[in-house]
């Protein structure tokens, strides 16, 4: 465990007169408010703000990081207050530890409602103070390099978050040490068996592979003294999760990826790195489309390196990155590197340049409302692979990669693009799919009559598009909704003798609103146009309920006349409505016990989802409608596994024997069987719900050599 005076060494090598009791009054009062609290580890719960904290100045950030990193489990953890806090240690801390704290406090409708919310609330935060996301990559940084002494389910999900949201904001903020070392831990834990396979390997070819990296360092040096470049050469070896993307999108075997090892100059000037280009480039033949300059247009994350791959001396090829000291500085520790030395700065303009993207994000949070969408924008903004394209002024506009003349036309404006209705590139027309090239100028063709289409979700790759887009969806059919909604009450009051525009203003109405679970009439109204109420459930607040008949308006009660005969129950349940046609989706097979949404199909019934399925996630928000499972339902479900293990006698007899055992019907079953004595099963097998799938699931891993077992989506 670290110390703290080993923390206060640090910040004193690369701040001297950094103001150090800050730090250390920080340190007492944690070991305060956190005695006698122990982690899973065993370890006092003081590790890990220390921890945290000497991570924080491993990035050399100023003593109020360092402070909020001993601090930052405070107000979760402890009966400490935020009032507290900031009269003890001011308010720049203060900020830093709310911004980090989880909401633990707040109700949501579902786990996946509760992470969109503690993203959204850490996202505003880092807007308003970059440190905040710096202290949360190092707790989580801490908390996965101890993730061994959590329950396995709870290991699986902390990696997967960790894969799908923390270390691609380590990636944007161009920290590529914590990025590296929160991808591997989570590799580790996710895909454990490929890990141990690509260790293994690494460790085999980097004892061969000796010679051959100190060789080619030589050469390179030699090189640039007789040129009178004064450099540093490094060798490197890829991380195991950057080797084993790379075998997933080439589709090829570890031997085949050919730049498991990579090369680093590492100059003074910008100058000396095109010229240690050009003597690179005299020694060995450069690949064709394999060199990037990212000097001259840096990444968004502030990257800046020149990249080239070429044939090696021994005709292999050879990957070599060229940049400044500084440039290296940066490529290591990102935004961490700009905010060095830089006591009690906040967030200025200079920042907001260059770190538009997550001013962008920010300003997108405010029109996602949707948990789920709000994710999805999370994870575009994260994951750019970007293109950089020209306006016919000559502005350079940076889209991800497969972005098309819509996500052009949102970038200049919303509006811009709300009327886009052509595009040309280059000065010829183009589909408004197109995907966009780097180097290419783009023209957007408007008219004010022209309106967003829902088919571009289809192709669109920008957040903002997407949001944008659905946004003017969601008014148009809510105006749609309003007018059809009004038309069906108005029928409805008027053929039990009552006026809708009089009842709207009584107390019963605004009872009918508050029983239903609107909040405003208007509200009320466009539910019954987009099928989720009818208007008898209104009527019925004003008349006896003996004297009405149930109307048949409304999308889910025309579902009613194809109600399921065959079954009393259902494992579903329609609110408000019982007996509705229902079917589930193929496409990610949902269980009992797992969250799920409807989609309205006309003719078709209802059909069930797993919220998290991209094909609900993509679905037309008025056809959607809430469902919840019945607590009780003699119905089984089909459900596909996957089962990895080493091919023996007598294996397949044992797990459909195990299968069996737990009441799991199998309904289909295959097995392939490799040459490296290793067979894959498939089973299809009729289960009651998630805890049923997982309890088979594990007893099938139990077996002896059964390697892997995995549920298939699809």
């Amino acid at each position: 465990m670290i110390r703290i005076t080993d923390i206060l060494d640090r910040i004193n090598i690369y701040h001297p007169e950094a103001d150090l009791d800050l730090v250390e009054r920080a340190y007492v009062y944690s070991a305060r408010i956190h005695e006698g609290q122990v982690r899973l580890s065993g370890e006092p719960y003081l590790s890990h703000p220390l921890e945290v904290a000497g991570l924080l100045t491993q990035l050399k950030l100023d003593t109020v990081s360092v402070a909020a990193g001993l601090l930052h489990d405070a107000l979760e953890d402890t009966s400490a207050t935020a009032e507290e806090l900031t009269g003890m240690f001011g308010p720049q801390v203060t900020r830093i530890v709310e911004g980090v704290t989880k909401l633990s406090s707040l109700s949501f409708r579902s786990s996946e409602a509760r992470q969109a919310e503690s993203f959204r609330k850490m996202i505003l935060a880092m807007a308003d103070d970059i440190r905040v996301i710096l202290t949360k990559l190092c707790d989580r940084l801490h908390n996965m390099r101890t993730l061994q002494f959590q329950t396995e389910h709870k290991q699986v999900r902390i990696a997967q978050e960790t894969l799908d949201i923390y270390a691609p904001i380590a990636n944007r903020l161009g920290i590529s040490w914590i990025k590296n070392e929160l991808e591997d831990i989570s590799f580790l834990y996710l895909h454990p068996h490929k890990y141990r396979e690509i260790e293994k390997q690494v460790a085999r070819k980097r004892e061969e592979q000796q010679e051959y990296i100190d060789t080619i360092k030589e050469v390179i040096q030699e090189k640039m003294t007789a040129s009178h470049l004064n450099c540093e050469v490094q060798g490197r070896h890829k991380h195991f999760y950057g080797i084993y993307q790379k075998m997933v999108a080439q589709q090829v075997a570890f031997e085949d990826v050919y730049d498991i090892l990579g090369f680093r100059i590492i100059l003074e000037t910008v100058q000396q790195c095109y010229e240690a280009l050009g003597v690179i480039h005299s020694i060995w033949k450069p690949i064709p489309k394999r060199f990037k300059d990212h000097i001259g247009i840096p990444k968004a994350n502030m990257y800046q390196s020149l990249h080239t791959t070429v044939v090696g001396p021994f005709g292999e090829r050879v990957e070599i990155q060229i940049r400044t000291r500084d440039m290296d500085r940066v490529a290591k520790d990102g935004i961490a590197a700009h905010w060095q030395y830089k006591e009690g700065r906040s967030f200025d303009e200079e920042d907001s340049q260059v770190f538009a993207w997550l001013r962008k994000l920010v300003e997108e949070q405010k029109y996602v409302k949707d948990p789920n969408e709000f994710m999805e924008t999370v994870r575009i903004e994260l994951f750019p692979d970007e293109v950089y394209v020209f306006t016919p002024r000559g502005d350079v506009l940076s889209l991800p990669r497969g972005a098309t003349p819509v996500d052009f036309a949102y970038a200049i404006h919303s509006e811009v693009g709300n009327q886009c209705m052509g595009a040309k590139v280059n000065g010829r027309m183009v589909p408004l799919k197109y995907e966009l090239k780097t180097g290419q100028r783009v023209e957007v063709i408007t008219s004010p009559n022209h309106r967003p289409s829902k088919d571009w979700l289809n192709f669109v790759k920008t957040a903002k598009a997407r949001s944008r887009i659905r946004q003017h969806i969601k008014a148009e059919e809510r105006k749609q909704s309003l007018e059809l909604g009004r038309e069906l009450c108005d029928k409805a009051f008027r053929k039990h003798h009552l006026s809708l525009s009089k009842q709207m203003k009584t107390a019963g109405f605004q009872k009918a609103i508050e029983d239903l679970g609107y909040k405003t009439a208007e509200d009320l109204i466009a539910g019954v146009g987009y099928g989720k109420v009818t208007p008898l459930q209104i009527v019925r607040y004003f008349a006896a309920r003996g004297e009405l008949e149930e109307p048949k308006e409304g999308l889910v009660h025309k579902l009613k006349g194809r109600m399921r005969r065959t079954r009393p129950k259902s494992g579903i349940l329609v609110k408000g409505v019982d007996n509705i046609l229902v079917r589930y989706g193929k496409c990610c097979n949902p269980l009992p016990g797992e969250p799920v949404t409807g989609y309205i199909t006309r003719g078709q019934g209802i059909t069930v989802h797993r919220v998290n399925c991209p094909h609900a996630l993509n679905m037309d928000p008025a056809r959607r409608i809430e469902l919840q499972w019945a607590p009780e339902t003699d119905e089984l479900y089909p459900v596909r596994i996957h089962i990895l293990c080493h091919d023996k006698m007598g294996l397949l007899a044992g797990i459909t024997g195990a299968i069996s055992d737990l009441e799991a019907n199998i309904l289909d079953a295959s097995v392939k069987t490799g040459a490296d004595q290793k067979a894959e099963c498939y089973f299809t097998i009729a289960v009651s719900g998630a805890q049923h799938l997982d309890k088979v699931m594990k007893s099938v891993k139990k077996i002896k050599n059964v390697i892997a077992v995995s549920r298939i989506e699809g």
